[in-house]
């Protein structure tokens, strides 16, 4: 299973104020990487405009997460054509946009479109999840040192 992502178009739909915040390409990245890694699938995420050089590199690139800025001259739109067009099996590929050029694009080549409000409420659920996650872990609270003699004590006495 793989996610295909129009950034810029999944960004101007949930959160519009914050399109011309880099900020908010990088809540996005930071997300999309529990989300990958919670759904055990791979995402691939496409921006508009100039590469931004803390979200290329080998950490961005790579078989479960890549960011990817078009090459100049290009837009998100034709790069994520042309990805599409290089899947060999898309029953499992999802194309996360609210374009609907993109969406037709990708239906009508077997690729499964999800627009960005379906997509958004699926990321939320996966962060409501992690969230509960890190709270259970918070809450584990350890033995005091005390507590840890008292044990001790009773285990050595039952030999």
């Amino acid at each position: 299973m793989a996610y295909l992502i129009d950034g810029n178009n999944f960004i101007g739909h949930t959160s519009p104020r914050n399109l011309r915040d880099p900020q908010s390409k990088y809540d996005l990245v930071s997300k999309l990487q529990i989300f990958h890694y919670i759904k055990k699938t791979k995402v691939i995420l496409v921006f508009d405009g100039n590469p931004d050089p803390n979200l290329t590199g080998e950490k961005f690139r790579d078989k479960t997460l890549s960011v990817i800025f078009p090459p100049g001259g290009q837009n998100a739109d034709g790069v994520i054509k042309e990805i599409i067009l290089k899947q060999s099996d898309l029953r499992r590929f999802f194309v996360v946009s609210s374009d609907r050029e993109i969406k037709s694009f990708a239906r009508s080549k077997g690729a499964n479109p999800l627009s960005c409000k379906e997509f958004n409420h699926e990321l939320k659920t996966i962060m409501k999840e992690y969230r509960k996650f890190l709270e259970k872990e918070k809450n584990v609270t350890l033995p005091s040192p005390l507590e840890i003699n008292q044990w001790l004590n009773i285990f050595k006495n039952k030999k």
